[in-house]
């Protein structure tokens, strides 16, 4: 799960300091618009919704956006309609990509994606060619700050996490995806707060990019497709050693 892990945290600490604070703003709710449009708008009874709603207020998003966004969903609120794209291919090195996206115009953001990867020197691929290698977790971020190791260990475990990893500035609590929403409800009930609670992808098995260049090639490759307007989450399988990847970032 390193490579993995270091994207993850990369990924998070680039998004708390992004001044373009807006963009942020515009995943987050296409996220519980879609949520709500699919599951309702009750978090309770929604365990999608109430994830989002999670992750929306670790970022500070005002009370109204959400509400907002919760209507467009159910159709309260007129609001925009997205699709929800699975795309999938091979960065510089071989490295398996895959890239959750959301978009109201799916010719343009297929060239989008497919010019990012041709520019890096990848490709994209068919619908199946590197999904299997990556397992659906759990994966909730914790300020190391608010916790200690030891405490949050014993509370993630009893509440039945798979893992705590230590990862820079956070802790990593691990789940299967059938129990995250049970570890997340009673760690939130033992006072935990979670500067980021969501299903992601785990890749199987790591690629070592240990050259500078193809490691530079790939990290502005998943940097690109980050900052397009219509994706969400993006998932790779590398693993880049500490200080190279220092150097990098």
């Amino acid at each position: 799960m390193s490579g993995h892990s270091k994207w993850a945290n990369i990924k998070h600490k680039k998004g708390a300091a992004d001044a373009k604070r807006g963009k942020i703003f515009t995943r987050l709710i296409k996220e519980i618009t879609v949520a709500a449009r699919m599951g309702g708008g009750d978090p309770d009874g929604n365990p999608r919704l109430r994830s989002a709603i999670v992750t929306a207020r670790a970022e500070n998003m005002p009370k109204d956006n959400i509400t907002r966004a919760i209507k467009k969903g159910t159709g309260e609120l007129e609001g925009e309609v997205y699709d929800e794209i699975l795309y999938e291919g091979y960065g510089p090195g071989g490295v398996a990509v895959l890239v959750e996206c959301m978009t109201d115009n799916r010719n343009r953001t297929v060239a989008d994606i497919r010019h990012y990867f041709a520019k890096s020197g990848g490709n994209l691929g068919e619908s199946g060619c590197v999904a299997y290698m990556f397992d659906k977790k759990g994966m909730m971020l914790v300020d190391k700050t608010t916790i200690s190791e030891e405490a949050l260990m014993e509370l993630a475990i009893e509440a039945g996490a798979d893992d705590v990893v230590e990862e820079d500035d956070y802790f990593q609590i691990v789940t299967a995806p059938e129990d995250f929403d049970a570890v997340r409800d009673e760690l939130e009930e033992g006072g935990v707060s979670f500067a980021e609670a969501s299903l992601t992808m785990v890749p199987q098995t790591t690629i070592e990019v240990t050259e500078e260049k193809p490691a530079r090639a790939l990290l502005k490759l998943l940097d690109n497709i980050e900052g397009h307007d219509d994706v969400q989450n993006v998932h790779a399988n590398f693993d880049i050693d500490d200080d190279l990847m220092e150097q990098l970032s």
